[in-house]
């Protein structure tokens, strides 16, 4: 019993331990970017690594979950008569939770697990060693620009994913089940606010970019510089960052969209 009870005082002193240091290389992170100003390069190259090259993830993800969306609506507010507010359901489902949650999910398991990977990989090469031996600061050169264009990214990505996914739902409820095109987009400019909805959801986006690519960059400064530790590194990454997602996409409703 003594030792079950000395494990699980050693666990959660380790994980507290950890997230300490997860806060203070935080910290580290965010003093050495008013020093990426003078190389705007670092940032661009990064944006277009974990950005661009995650578009087509979002796309074709968000183009299939409007068109489950409509098709599901469908279903549903046809037996009510109410056809005509799936312009609506759509836009509001994708603006505030589906499009900047779904995104950061996609974003984790793409970009936050290459992020991971690389920087790990660079630890367990020794090349973070060998800057720091010819006095190059490695967060400053590896961590932060990748940080910045993670935050930059996910609400670009999170937009992009809630207009195709309107689209696709456009095709399946007016193309396919032959609703007014009238009124699926007159009602979603109806009922879709720009302060409530969408400026809440690139609030939420905003903030899912930082947590997660401070999950990735972490991970990987922080890994056991072995290939087993480069991989359980990125597996911690990918799941960290979806409960994290999960867990704060409640807490940022609640206090977005609830009257208590």
């Amino acid at each position: 019993m003594l030792d079950l009870f000395q494990r699980l005082g050693s666990t959660v002193l380790h994980y507290f331990e950890r997230l300490g240091r997860a806060h203070l290389f935080f910290i580290r992170v965010l003093a050495t970017i008013p020093s990426l100003f003078l190389r705007p390069y670092l940032v661009v190259a990064q944006t277009y690594s974990v950005g661009v090259l995650s578009l087509t993830i979002i796309i074709v993800s968000g183009f299939f979950v409007g068109m489950v969306l409509g098709l599901q609506g469908y279903n549903t507010l046809v037996n009510f008569g109410a056809t005509e507010a799936l312009g609506a359901v759509v836009s509001l489902s994708l603006v505030r939770e589906l499009g900047p949650v779904l995104t950061a999910l996609l974003f984790a398991g793409r970009a936050g697990s290459a992020l991971t990977a690389e920087i790990g990989l660079m630890k367990a090469t020794e090349q973070l060693s060998g800057m720091e031996m010819m006095a190059v600061n490695p967060i400053k050169r590896i961590v932060a620009p990748r940080f910045i264009a993670g935050v930059i990214s996910m609400p670009l990505l999170a937009a992009i994913f809630s207009a195709v996914g309107i689209l696709g739902g456009y095709l399946v409820v007016v193309q396919l089940l032959g609703v007014d095109a009238g009124s699926y987009w007159s009602q979603m400019q109806d009922k879709t606010d720009f302060v409530e909805d969408i400026l809440n959801g690139v609030i939420k986006s905003f903030v899912f970019g930082i947590v997660v690519t401070w999950i990735a960059v972490f991970e990987g400064y922080d890994c056991t510089p072995t290939s087993e530790g480069v991989s359980r590194a990125t597996t911690r990454t990918v799941v960290h960052a979806s409960l994290a997602t999960l867990g704060l996409d409640f807490i940022l409703t609640a206090l977005m969209f609830s009257d208590v």
